[in-house]
């Protein structure tokens, strides 16, 4: 594909979220750019409701967010591919996606056609939402509506929602069977057995939901670009010893003695990109939030950004899935259980350590895929700042290009204490193999 030309003006602040009744998830927009259209403003406005959305719903671990992205892309795109000869559908490149509905040979209004196919495809995704979250789609559907609807003839309008819908659904559709459709009892299974051996996973964790670990079948999902038999694997991680003349010690005293040395801005790193579940948008949301203040800083055309968004979506979920295959084809203990086992029995690390498998990096691989669909797609030292957290407290950061916040964020998970540093290095090697599938695919005609 040709790389994307944005601008590279300086972003500005992400807006705090709120608004009347959702105060918790509505937005204030993006700061605006001059031009732009009900097409962008319906856009921008749904996917920030998605990332608080995100935020505040339970069942929305990294895995589960990352599809959801995935399937939400593809419908924003594939509602404007319909309208738009220069864009191609994915209909027969992502794997059992048939045909989309075409549009009705009339003038459509694509403001109101992604209207529809949004707030529809919303509200299916976060069915499970609590309360405030229902009243904060509701309001912004009305809202919405509104903004896509006004100076749109009635016949015009009608027509477009009922394309936007028919979209939705035709995605919803083929969304039921890729096996993630449905989460119970929060991802954790009522039964796993844990491997015996040293070497293997344990639990880390005292809740007793998570004495098992999370979606240990999430790598079995049906992708979206990779290939089912995974061709995107890893070598196995370093042989398990307690012998602190080994290499598997020898990483493990890495992650010790880093804990005990932090520095500021080791210890800023780790906290910026930790981006919990239930506490932030998690990871994938973390890289959609890029995404989104570089479209508000430079104006970035409404396919553009259709473009970007599907296939950053999908990068990320297929990182995942072909990162949990991982997880669990190697099973490897974490560092927190190695290390109180064998070097220090009241170790703390800095973060928290997630419910499953360690190698290889979730974050690594997913940000290893994020980082190289979009080096693809808008190019190689495209610098930007990030603010995602900068409401949070944890201030801006700025990279010099997407691959450098991609090697910070896999260095976080070592200055958090959560990762050896196989588990990082080899993740982003897989999440640019991820990305390597991604990119083949075909957007534009």
């Amino acid at each position: 594909m040709e790389p994307l030309h944005l601008t590279s003006a300086r972003p500005t602040r992400r807006a705090v979220l709120k608004a009347g009744v959702a105060a918790c998830f509505m937005a204030a927009p993006l700061p605006a750019f001059a031009a732009m259209g009900r097409a962008e403003k319906v856009l921008e406005n749904w996917y920030k409701l998605l990332l608080e959305l995100i935020r505040h719903t339970a069942t929305y671990s990294p895995p589960v967010a990352s599809r959801s992205f995935a399937y939400l892309g593809i419908t924003v795109f594939e509602a404007l591919a319909t309208g738009n000869a220069s864009l191609r559908s994915l209909a027969g490149q992502l794997r059992d996606l048939p045909p989309l509905p075409a549009r009705e040979n009339a003038p459509h209004d694509e403001a109101c056609v992604l209207q529809a196919a949004l707030s529809h495809a919303m509200q299916a995704h976060f069915g499970n939402t609590g309360p405030t979250g229902q009243r904060a789609m509701a309001a912004m559907a009305e809202k919405m509506a509104a903004l896509a609807g006004a100076g749109v003839v009635d016949d015009i309008a009608q027509r477009s929602h009922a394309h936007g819908l028919a979209v939705s659904e035709h995605i919803l559709r083929w969304s039921a069977s890729d096996g993630g459709a449905v989460i119970e009892n929060m991802g954790f299974p009522e039964d796993y057995p844990l491997k015996a051996g040293p070497a293997h996973w344990v639990p880390t964790s005292t809740i007793a939901v998570q004495q098992k670990p999370l979606l240990p079948a999430w790598g079995q999902n049906r992708p979206f670009a990779i290939p089912a038999e995974g061709p995107c694997g890893l070598p196995p991680p370093l042989a398990y010893s307690e012998d602190p003349a080994s290499d598997f010690y020898a990483q493990a005293m890495e992650v010790y003695q880093t804990s005990k040395t932090l520095t500021a801005e080791q210890d800023t790193i780790a906290r910026f990109w930790s981006d919990d579940p239930m506490l932030s948008p998690t990871p994938p949301g973390h890289w959609v939030s890029i995404l989104l203040q570089i479209f508000a800083r430079d104006g970035t055309p409404i396919d553009r950004q259709a473009e970007l968004l599907a296939m950053l979506g999908m990068g990320i979920a297929d990182g995942f899935i072909q990162c949990w295959r991982s997880k669990f084809e190697h099973d490897l203990l974490r560092p927190l259980t190695y290390i109180r086992r064998v070097i220090d029995a009241n170790w703390e690390p800095l973060l928290i350590t997630p419910p499953f498998p360690e190698y290889p990096s979730g974050h690594s691989t997913q940000t290893g895929a994020a980082a190289a669909v979009l080096e693809g797609l808008i190019g190689q030292n495209f610098a930007f700042d990030d603010a995602t957290h900068e409401d949070d407290g944890l201030g801006v950061r700025h990279f010099e290009s997407f691959w450098q916040a991609a090697e910070e964020a896999a260095a976080s998970r070592l200055y958090g204490g959560i990762h050896f540093r196989a588990a990082n290095e080899n993740g982003l090697a897989q999440g640019r193999c991820v990305a390597e599938h991604i990119l083949r695919l075909q957007t534009r005609v």
